[in-house]
């Protein structure tokens, strides 16, 4: 729940995000929608050349959610990513969804329409 009035509501770069949210604010559970970005590589100057911007921060688990529908084989890139954050913040939790478990996680509670979505290769993220 992005409790801050002040704040519009968040604009979701992918639908499986919106339905994740949905899924939080139904049990009240507060949320912010890409709150933080990480660094994870520097040039020679200094410069970020690479980052990382999880999905979700939920402050009251003081967790990191990030969501892939990509097929298993296609996640080898974010799992490095997380790896990396791992290694550079190691105070930071963090977790992967993936195609899969957010499938289940919307069955379970009733989101048959949304779960139909995330199947086959329309589903997949860039």
């Amino acid at each position: 729940m992005n409790n801050n009035p002040t704040t519009p509501p968040a604009k979701f770069v992918h639908p499986i995000e919106e339905v994740f949210a949905r899924i939080l604010d139904f049990y009240g559970v507060r949320w912010e929608y890409e709150p933080r970005t990480f660094p994870l590589e520097w040039d020679e100057a200094g410069n970020v050349i690479e980052a990382f911007t999880p999905d979700f921060y939920l402050p009251e688990q003081n967790l990191y959610v990030e969501l892939t529908t990509l097929r298993p084989q296609l996640t080898t890139k974010k799992n490095r990513k997380l790896k990396r954050i791992r290694e550079l913040y190691p105070g930071i939790n963090i977790k992967l969804f993936k195609r899969r478990e957010l499938r289940n996680m919307m069955l379970r509670f009733g989101l048959t329409e949304e779960a139909e979505r995330i199947l086959g290769s329309d589903a997949q993220d860039v």
